[in-house]
């Protein structure tokens, strides 16, 4: 009978992975690529729906509340002809919240919408890159440093 002593539940965690030039791809294409390159979908996913969340996100301008977000994201899977899995609103809030972990969205009183209607490759380089994964290595290398 083994024992529990304590679960080891990371402070922060993100997933990179490389993938081909994105060359010649479509807007929905070159999202799901840098979903999956973030960690945000897993390779082989057929459960997809945050790329068309995330897709919504950027197309709209303004912010949107999740009820909308989820009418606007139904309409958009019928338009590719896409299965409808995933839409369920607990999913679509799931979601949502990820997105909002990684920095790419922000709540506002008036909805959803993408981080200070910034730049994705700024919001990437200012928050993910300096702040997020900054902060990820230094605390690796504490551990390395610890290892004597």
């Amino acid at each position: 009978m083994s024992k529990t002593i304590s679960k080891d539940i990371p402070l922060a965690e993100i997933t990179l992975r490389r993938y081909e030039k994105p060359y010649n791809l479509q807007k929905r294409e070159l999202i799901r690529k840098l979903c999956l390159s973030i960690g945000l979908l897993q390779p082989g996913d057929s459960r997809d729906i945050i790329v068309d969340i995330f897709h919504v996100l950027i197309q709209t301008k303004k912010p949107i509340d999740l009820d909308d977000l989820q009418k606007k994201v139904v309409e958009f899977r019928k338009k590719q002809k896409l299965p409808l899995n995933g839409i369920a609103h607990s999913n679509v809030r799931r979601q949502v919240r990820r997105l909002k972990e990684l920095f790419l969205i922000e709540k506002r009183q008036d909805g959803y919408r993408i981080a200070e209607n910034d730049d994705l490759i700024n919001i990437f380089e200012n928050k993910i890159e300096k702040y997020y994964l900054n902060s990820i290595t230094e605390r690796v290398k504490e551990y390395f440093k610890a290892i004597k």
